[in-house]
């Protein structure tokens, strides 16, 4: 078994070598706040981009999102080359046809099936049946999305994390009918994007990290809107403990750091009384049927007043980099290689 797991990630390693992403013609589909920053991540990576708006309005904002995007990636020394490098390699288009070279196509729209079943229509009219279609989708299972394309073998997750171009997460999710060879070229292809991927070869939806993330989110509703804590006290309480150990570990590792026989103890008396309520908390329905969007319209778990909503948006976008510089400081290697170095 050791000597299959040696040759797969030689064979890994070897087409993670054999591919030029300068080669490979991506398009995405969608160029709201993450189609953009998809675009740019794909850029950096040197490939050549299609990037269609199917909304007339996306065209008029998505060059300047996408230019300041590489602005900030030059100046915090992501990429080597000035935002003029890499937009010779765009093309901003409302024209489906010029997708028609692309051997990877990402959709990036809104989570509607019927409308992603048109835009599939439209993709699917002018590529060729070998090149990949994806999906950005948080939502919808990857094996509904695949019943609606012509060659649903040929269909994949790709679930980025906003801004796309800075984080190291990617989930690639197979469907039901995923060719998986497929799927681990993918995984192959996301390392030259400078992601930490993960392949899930088995499709469930919300997949891993927003199963894990709502389950979360399910219990900060609960203790709020059972008076145990206020919304703030449930931010602050995440930042200074998950905040603090989730960007070098995740939780199996955290329970292995600290002590699984602990965890099992609190396990058998925690669990009973955690919420499994399946309605939407009746907090955030409040909030969005009063038209609240958080920071973009001022309006959400807090409140802010126009300066305030720019900076928090300024803010995040620096914590981005920052947060990049640690983690890649402790990439998911990093005690195999402190021991290889030890040995030497």
């Amino acid at each position: 078994m050791l000597g299959n797991d040696v040759n797969n990630k030689q064979e890994s390693n070897n087409m993670k070598a054999e591919i030029n992403t300068k080669d490979i013609q991506v398009g995405i589909v969608g160029l709201g706040l993450m189609g953009c920053s998809i675009a740019t991540c794909l850029l950096m990576a040197n490939h050549p981009v299609v990037a269609v708006a199917p909304l007339p309005a996306d065209l008029d904002h998505a060059l300047d999102r996408i230019q300041e995007h590489l602005q900030g990636a030059y100046h915090e020394g992501l990429t080597n080359h000035v935002p003029k490098y890499y937009l010779s390699n765009l093309i901003i288009t409302d024209d489906y046809k010029k997708l028609a070279d692309c051997r990877l196509v990402l959709e990036c729209i809104i989570e509607n099936l019927d409308i992603k079943k048109d835009v599939y229509k439209k993709i699917e009219e002018v590529v060729s049946r070998e090149a990949l279609l994806t999906s950005n989708t948080s939502a919808i299972p990857i094996s509904v999305l695949q019943k609606n394309t012509r060659h649903p073998e040929r269909f994949f997750g790709l679930h980025w994390l906003e801004p796309s171009h800075t984080t190291r997460f990617l989930e690639i999710i197979c469907g039901e009918m995923s060719e998986k060879e497929k799927g681990r070229y993918l995984y192959d292809l996301a390392h030259h994007w400078q992601k930490e991927p993960t392949l899930l070869l088995k499709d469930i939806r919300g997949f891993i990290t927003n199963r894990l993330m709502y389950a979360m989110y399910r219990e900060a509703f609960n203790l709020v809107e059972n008076g145990y804590a206020s919304v703030e006290d449930v931010d602050r309480a995440c930042r200074n403990n998950a905040g603090y150990w989730m960007t070098l570990v995740g939780v199996f590792r955290w329970m292995d750091l600290t002590g699984v026989p602990a965890y099992h103890t609190v396990m058998k008396d925690l669990f009973p009384t955690l919420s499994n309520k399946v309605e939407v908390p009746k907090l955030i329905d409040d909030i969005v049927k009063a038209g609240g969007k958080g920071v973009a319209n001022g309006k959400g778990f807090y409140e802010y007043e126009p300066e305030e909503s720019k900076l928090w948006e300024e803010t995040f976008a620096e914590f981005t980099y920052e947060i990049r510089k640690l983690a890649l400081k402790y990439p998911v290697d990093v005690v195999k290689k402190r021991l290889k170095e030890k040995k030497q």
